[in-house]
């Protein structure tokens, strides 16, 4: 079945309604949204597209992209989202290694896409969704919507190559419905009064939730900007009520600590989904305060989109419970649908509390990765996902994350989390961010290094960082050093770079001895 008709059941049942907004402008109603989708779908023959096609989407957010998303499933395409901000090289590659046949796109990136592909063998035809050839393809009448099997694949989501070359994961139709369905049964009431706001990047998560509001009659607003600013975010929240936004971590701390925060209707917020990243639990606790029993905390992979384990509105707001510290450094509970296990080296499970790999089962699994069965061999086992992060259920089935297996610095032996130091010196008020890695040490093998941001009116001191540690965990996991920086490098979803910390390290010949 394909995955399309999630939405064409909104388009039955309200079809008058608004689906998409632009700022405050109606851009399209679910039926004209539908209308145009299989128009689109029907005009992409025209560029010589045939069903199992990629596309590749690459640009900011706009109602577009919803539209042009729908086409290429309706067609029985699979698409491939592109992060805007990527370098040409990275860009060329996901095109090529896809081999996506056509790439739209806006004129203001049309100069760098063609620049990146001069010389590549990759035939890839490029539309700007801003200028006139676009209108052109919507001339076809409307298409049926193609009958897609259900393991073709639908939406292939390179990762961030941090560790090499980018793989593809395979998501399929079936993956979708799963994610969807999932998503409407744990994220709480979602109906016509909901508006979702496109703030993170439409390329990763946030998109693939929109469909799961759209599904129950919800609206998607995109701002004018296409962006997060939470200046033109919070008149949008006070204007539509019952507002929900997809947000990194990062990006819920710039959301609370705006100037512009005391003109928000608090009661017109509905939700705020976070995820992507870790959560500091000083920063939760702020945006609990500031916002009320608001926060619903996602944990997945584009591997598994979007659905792994959540933490409730519910288990957010108990503050009176004995363990709520501790629930809040969780990431909750499996989500419905989804097996989670913590193995050790030889995949057994092991008993709450001890720390392992985290693997996970169920239908929103990827098919593997894209042409890559080396690497599909490594991830998946007996119909398990290894996740490559670490962490530990607790007797409640609560999961908390310690790291990516990859940032585990072993000093002399003994494992260091970067996250449980990360997660102490965010308590420092001075601090705003802080990001900790291994750097090779000739005795040790590795020692922990901070990268430390300030707020503004503090001065850098790390002796009392030293202190914070000294008083609360062992000597040995404290940082032997403290970098302070005006800021850490981040991608376009606000995760921490710390890839570029370690080549920041590297340049700077960071090796303590």
């Amino acid at each position: 079945m394909n995955f399309y008709h999630c939405f064409g059941h909104a388009v039955t049942a309200w079809p008058s309604r608004t689906a998409l907004y632009t700022g405050q402008r109606p851009h399209a109603t679910f039926a004209s949204l539908d209308t145009r989708a299989r128009r689109l779908a029907a005009g992409l023959a025209r560029l010589r597209l045939a069903r199992g096609d990629r596309v590749a989407i690459m640009m900011g957010n706009r109602c577009e992209y919803t539209e042009i998303m729908l086409a290429c499933w309706a067609a029985g395409l699979c698409i491939v989202p592109i992060n805007a901000k990527l370098h040409p090289r990275e860009f060329a590659f996901v095109i090529e290694n896809s081999g996506a046949k056509a790439c739209f796109t806006t004129s203001s990136l049309a100069a760098d896409l063609a620049a990146g592909l001069s010389g590549s063998a990759s035939r890839c035809e490029l539309v700007c969704c801003d200028l006139p050839d676009y209108a052109l393809l919507f001339a076809p009448e409307p298409m049926a919507v193609v009958d897609a099997d259900f393991t073709d694949c639908a939406w292939l989501f390179y990762t961030s190559g941090t560790t090499g070359r980018p793989k593809g994961a395979t998501i399929t139709h079936r993956n979708l419905w799963f994610m969807s369905l999932g998503y409407i049964a744990d994220a709480g009431p979602i109906d016509t009064r909901t508006h979702a706001l496109m703030v993170a990047p439409q390329s990763h998560a946030a998109v693939l939730l929109l469909v799961a509001y759209l599904t129950r009659g919800a609206a998607c607003v995109v701002p004018e900007s296409g962006g997060f600013d939470p200046a033109e975010m919070i008149p949008l929240i006070n204007r539509f009520g019952g507002a929900r936004f997809f947000a990194a971590p990062t990006m819920v701390k710039r959301f609370v600590e705006s100037p512009e925060i005391g003109t928000l209707e608090v009661p017109r917020l509905d939700t705020i989904v976070y995820g992507g990243g870790p959560m500091y639990v000083s920063d939760t606790r702020r945006a609990l305060d500031t916002l009320g029993p608001r926060l619903w905390q996602i944990y997945g992979q584009g591997e598994t989109p979007c659905t792994i384990s959540y933490l409730s509105r519910e288990l957010h707001a108990a503050s009176d419970h004995p363990r709520f510290l501790e629930r809040l450094a969780s990431v909750g509970m499996a989500r419905t649908g989804i097996a989670l296990r913590v193995v050790d080296e030889e995949f057994r499970p092991l008993p709450p509390g001890e720390v392992g790999e985290i693997i996970v089962r169920g239908e929103t699994v990827m098919r593997g990765y894209w042409d890559n069965p080396q690497a599909s061999a490594q991830a998946l086992h007996d119909g398990w996902l290894k996740t490559g992060d670490l962490g530990f259920l607790d007797r409640e089935g609560l999961l908390t994350l310690k790291d990516r297996s990859k940032d585990l610095i072993i000093s002399g032996g003994s494992n260091i989390y970067p996250r449980e130091v990360e997660e102490l010196l965010q308590s420092h008020p001075g601090v705003r961010e802080v990001a900790v890695i291994g750097v090779p040490h000739a005795e040790w093998g590795e020692e922990p290094v901070a990268y430390v941001v300030m707020h503004d009116g503090h001065a850098p001191d790390a002796t009392a960082l030293e202190q914070v540690c000294l008083d609360n965990m062992a000597r040995f996991k404290r940082p032997k050093r403290y970098v302070f920086v005006a800021e850490l490098p981040k991608n376009n979803y606000g995760k921490i770079l710390k890839t570029e910390l370690r080549a920041w390290a590297t340049q700077a010949g960071d090796t303590l001895a």
